[in-house]
């Protein structure tokens, strides 16, 4: 007898599709960038199915499990968490936030230096200038500049998420011009001013480090537009944080694209993108489906590569398809410091009781140097320390904490450590498990002997598990050289590859880092597909409204722990 299962499965394997049967998307990677693709491309009138080599969907988006404490790995906050804008909507259309509440919290970060001064940094811009002047009166004008740049980007709402840039009609581009073009002073002397030559105009030490931090460390290279942005966003609740954080919000996206009747399938490592040579536009190649590392293929019309970019061009497609803006920007500008986001280092500590309730939710600690030398390839003086417990219910048992203690890392020292000597590199994550214990305890007498566990992951973790080129989470950095590139890539190239069809690319290594942009280039892709395959491009908001609950993001299986099982060397 045959199953629907069967059914299923013949029909992604036949290399030529039925006739009267939807067209077929193979998409690469169950990252949040993959799963949206999936999901417009199912709500457009295909058939979308996931391959994923890892068992989880997400990617980065993720969390892991220890002793009952859930490791939340990635966000710290999420655009479009407000309702009434774009970014909102495509968060809508995906179903990632169907029945879950949303965390705000009024500072976006607290630096404090080694001698205890601190600075708060509030969303509310009126907060903020009084809090600041009161820290430094001597530094009353850039104070001023700053917070009155703030109060004009609370009156803008930017999110061009919805439509690909190639695909917007005039009413679209008329609509964005009479947003950009009121505010198109403020957004060029902004994005032309790199914080650190603003950070310097302050007399206050503190201040000059503080505000390098206010993404928490210091991303080096950035202009004041992105810090304004973001704090103007999290002023009107729109940068929060979804309950059930990273995996719960990867695990709402898969269950949206699972209820539209895409299929995910897990443990299915991509080896190669099967070609047909001359069968492509004009005489050029064809993307026909996508082999698996047992051998297995699996066939479509389409097939859309949502992992990481090197990896995509030059292990799936053996380097064949390259154009002189990709190998500017996955050869020339993949190997040049700054342009990608630096990996980290994380160390969760499950603590028995609460954490002191006078710490911010989350702070940027200045290090002395003596304490900074002693954290294995950190590439900053300072420590991240995050009251992750009160940014959502679950994740950590009754009557216990999670405390996330994160600090930018150089991947080779984790790499070439993790090659030459297992021994020596689980030795130097029990350095970091230690130094973070001493340091909690430093703060909060008697706080170590309430500590369960501290589990460490490098940024050899991060790579191991995502494949993502050197451990980066974020990919390119915004604001460098890689940026103008990408978005020509998104635009001009619609994500695609000279000489080949039937193929696009989507996630962060296009339309740059962060999840809001990794959602929007999933919808672009099925935008830019659909025409390519006949389509008219659909999409609607999810209508799921049972309420989240820990219990949906589903079992985690000690595959998950990643640093756990690092550990073994397995």
């Amino acid at each position: 007898m045959t199953t629907d299962e069967d059914t299923a499965t013949d029909e992604w394997s036949r290399p030529e599709r039925r006739p009267g049967t939807p067209p077929r998307v193979l998409v690469i990677g169950a990252g949040v960038a993959g799963l949206s693709t999936a999901c417009y491309a199912q709500m457009s009138g295909a058939r979308a199915r996931v391959l994923e080599k890892h068992v989880l969907p997400g990617g980065c988006c993720t969390a892991w499990s220890r002793e009952g404490y859930l490791f939340d790995y990635c966000i710290e906050w999420l655009i479009g968490t407000a309702p009434g804008n774009d970014a909102h909507q495509v968060w809508r259309e995906l179903g990632a936030f169907d029945g879950k509440t949303m965390t705000n919290f009024e500072v976006f970060n607290t630096v404090e230096d080694e001698h205890g001064r601190s600075v708060h940094f509030y969303n509310d811009p009126d907060r903020l200038e009084s809090h600041l002047l009161e820290v430094s009166p001597l530094d009353s004008l850039p104070i001023r500049a700053f917070t009155r740049d703030l109060r004009r980007f609370t009156r803008i709402e930017l999110y061009p998420f919805l439509t690909a840039p190639a695909l917007r009609t005039v009413r679209e581009r008329a609509a964005l011009l009479r947003t950009v073009l009121p505010a198109f002073r403020l957004f060029w002397r902004t994005a032309a001013a790199p914080m650190s030559v603003f950070a310097d105009t302050f007399q206050d030490p503190l201040l000059r480090k503080a505000f390098r931090n206010i993404f928490f460390q210091d991303p080096e290279g950035f202009p004041l537009l992105p810090y304004l942005f973001n704090m103007a966003a999290a002023h009107h609740g729109n940068a929060g944080f979804p309950q059930g954080g990273s995996l719960g919000l990867a695990r709402s996206v898969e269950d949206r694209c699972l209820g539209l009747g895409g299929r995910v399938d897990y443990r299915a490592r991509a080896e190669k993108i099967l070609i047909d040579s001359g069968g492509g536009d004009r005489g050029g190649d064809r993307a026909v489906g996508v082999e698996l590392r047992n051998g297995r293929r699996y066939y479509a019309d389409h097939v859309v590569s949502a992992c990481d970019g090197r990896t995509t061009l030059h292990g799936l497609l053996d380097g064949r398809y390259t154009s002189p803006r990709i190998e500017q920007l996955y050869t020339d500008l993949l190997q040049r410091p700054g342009t990608l986001f630096p990996a980290v280092v994380s160390a969760f500590a499950g603590i028995k009781g609460s954490y002191d309730p006078r710490q911010s939710h989350s702070t940027t600690h200045l290090l002395p140097p003596e304490d900074a030398a002693r954290l294995p390839g950190a590439l900053q003086e300072s420590l991240v320390v995050q009251v992750r417990s009160r940014y959502s219910d679950g994740f950590a048992p009754p009557g216990h904490s999670v405390v996330h203690c994160t600090y930018f890392s150089d991947y080779a020292y984790w790499k070439e450590l993790r090659t030459r000597d297992r021994r020596e590199y689980r030795a130097r994550k029990r350095q970091v498990a230690d130094f973070v214990r001493t340091f909690l305890e430093r703060r909060t007498p008697g706080l170590a002997g309430r500590i369960e566990l501290v589990d460490v992951a490098t940024p050899a973790t991060t790579h191991r598990y995502t494949g993502n080129h050197d451990g980066s989470i974020l990919a390119w950095k915004a604001f460098s050289d890689a940026d103008d590139v990408a978005s020509r890539l998104v635009g001009k190239d619609r994500m695609r590859l000279p000489g080949l069809s039937g193929f696009s690319m989507a996630g962060q290594w296009v339309g740059m880092g962060g999840l809001i942009r990794a959602a929007s280039t999933g919808r672009f892709a099925a935008q830019y597909l659909c025409q390519e395959l006949g389509l008219d491009f659909r999409a609607w908001e999810s209508e799921g409204a049972e309420p989240w609950h820990p219990g949906k993001l589903g079992s985690l299986p000690q595959l998950d722990r990643w640093s756990a099982r690092e550990e073994t060397g397995s």
